[in-house]
Parts: C-alpha cells; sequence; structure tokens
C-alpha cells in the first residue's frame, strides 16, 4: 500500500493521518473501512485489505491512528484517558472520513482495539454504518487479557518487541506507552461498552480464535446477545489475529456475509 497523508483538527491541535485506499478503483463501490488493533499501523494490515477488497469487489480505507505508524505521534504530555477508544469512534473516525470527503453508507472491519471502536462507531453512526467485522474485539476487560498485556510489557522492555514494532512505527514509544499505559492504568478494569451494543442496528460477523491470549468467547458471545443480527465464527488454531492465522477461513466468512444485502438500518 502507498500512503498518503491528509490533515484533521484532534485533541486541540492538527493531526496528520497516514492513509491509503486499496481494492477496486471505483468510488461507486461499497467502501470498507478498516481498523487496526492496539499496537498496529496501516503497513502492519500487510495486504489483506487487498485481498478482502479483492474478494468481495469492493473498496478499502486503511489508516493508521493518531500516535501509530506514520501518523502524527502522541503528544509528549499526552495520556489517554479510559474513554480513548469512544474518541477515536466518535472524533478521530469522522474527522478523518470528512476529510477525505468520504459520504454515504460503508462497511467497517475492526481487529481487537480496532473492533472495539468499530462497535463503539456503529452504535453512534447508525446511519452511515452498513455491517461490521469484528475480530478478537473487546467489550470489557478481562483479567485473562490483562495477563498477556503485563507480558508484553516486559517483552517490550526486556525482550525483541520494541524492536519488532519498530519497523512499523514511526515513533514506537508512543504506538506501546499510548495503549500500554492506558490498558494496564487501575481504573481500566471497569471499562466496558455494553451499553454502546444495545444501540447497533447494523448486522455483525464477530470472529474469535480459540487461543487467543487476550480475550475469550465471552467477548463476541456479549456482542450476539445485544445484537440480533450477529453472526459468530469460531477459529481452531487461531492467536488474537485470526486475519494472518485463519486468513482463508477469514475471507471466506467475510465474503458470504458481506455478499448479503443489508438493509439500509435493521428496524428494532
Amino acid at each position: 500500500m502507498s500512503p498518503g497523508f491528509v490533515d484533521i483538527a484532534w485533541a486541540g491541535r492538527p493531526v496528520i493521518i497516514e492513509h491509503a485506499f486499496v481494492g477496486v478503483d471505483d468510488p461507486a463501490r461499497p467502501l470498507i473501512v478498516f481498523l487496526h488493533e492496539g499496537l498496529g499501523s496501516l503497513a502492519m494490515w500487510r495486504d489483506f485489505p487487498q485481498r478482502l477488497c479483492e474478494a468481495t469487489g469492493c473498496r478499502g480505507l486503511v489508516y493508521s491512528r493518531p500516535g501509530y505508524g506514520k501518523s502524527t505521534p502522541r503528544a509528549a504530555d499526552e495520556a489517554w484517558g479510559l474513554d480513548f477508544l469512544h474518541r477515536q469512534a466518535e472524533e478521530v473516525l469522522p474527522a478523518l472520513l470528512a476529510a477525505l470527503d468520504v459520504t454515504g453508507r460503508y462497511a467497517l472491519f475492526g481487529h481487537s482495539d480496532g473492533g472495539s471502536i468499530a462497535l463503539i462507531h456503529a452504535a453512534h453512526h447508525p446511519e452511515r454504518v452498513a455491517a461490521a467485522v469484528v475480530l478478537a474485539p473487546h467489550i470489557r476487560v478481562e483479567e485473562f487479557g490483562l495477563a498477556s498485556i503485563r507480558q508484553a510489557r516486559e517483552q517490550y522492555l526486556h525482550g525483541d518487541l520494541r524492536g519488532r514494532l519498530a519497523r512499523y512505527h514511526d515513533d514506537v514509544d508512543s504506538a506501546f506507552w499510548g495503549w500500554n499505559d492506558v490498558w494496564l492504568s487501575p481504573d481500566f478494569p471497569q471499562w466496558q461498552i455494553s451499553s454502546d451494543l444495545n444501540n447497533i442496528r447494523c448486522p455483525m460477523l464477530a470472529i474469535q480464535g480459540i487461543d487467543d491470549p487476550y480475550g475469550t468467547l465471552a467477548q463476541i458471545e456479549g456482542i450476539a446477545q445485544a445484537v440480533p443480527d450477529t453472526q459468530l465464527l469460531t477459529l481452531t488454531g487461531c492467536g488474537h489475529v485470526p486475519h494472518r492465522d485463519q486468513p482463508d477461513a477469514v475471507l471466506a466468512a467475510c465474503q458470504r456475509f458481506l455478499a448479503r444485502p443489508h438493509p439500509q438500518e435493521t428496524p428494532r
């Protein structure tokens, strides 16, 4: 993907967002917006957005959130609060879509933290979101997942995680500590988005790996309980990154799901 850059105003300052359009080069085709995980970036998706868009005949918008990839890093004194995922969903994504003149309806494809952002955005913008696919999303905090985040901290400080992530982020400390500090803050275990889920109107496909060290099946099962039009897919031999661990299964499921006729709004 060859990235472009666009300016938005966020958090009281100008922010540059790294982004790329992939897939079918036709503005009339359906658009899928890709939302990366807590340590992700545009480059870390590799070729999956292109493959999915080719398989479904869609366009794709891939971007790095502020603090990640080649987008503007966090300010030196900027600490993310418990609402950081809501702010990405309710402030950054709408600002980016407006800056890129994206109008009409679109689908969302979110992984991990990006899956949570997709859920929040779908709940707050039901008139814009036609469908959503979420992989390993978080709807509440599990101690099971926090243990893995503590391990990631140790690997970043004392292992090779910092070096591996540095290939994908201009300011790797901005990316890592923005994510890790908020998830391990004393108040974060109270975070949840159950109330947001009740406002989702679009069809959902929720995917979870059985061997995910960051979350259990309770995450996607909670989505299905709140959103009636939800399909669940659990994958064996799959960890936290289903589109990397089981790409063919994810592609096939997304093809079937996105081929469905999606109404303008699902009655509730």
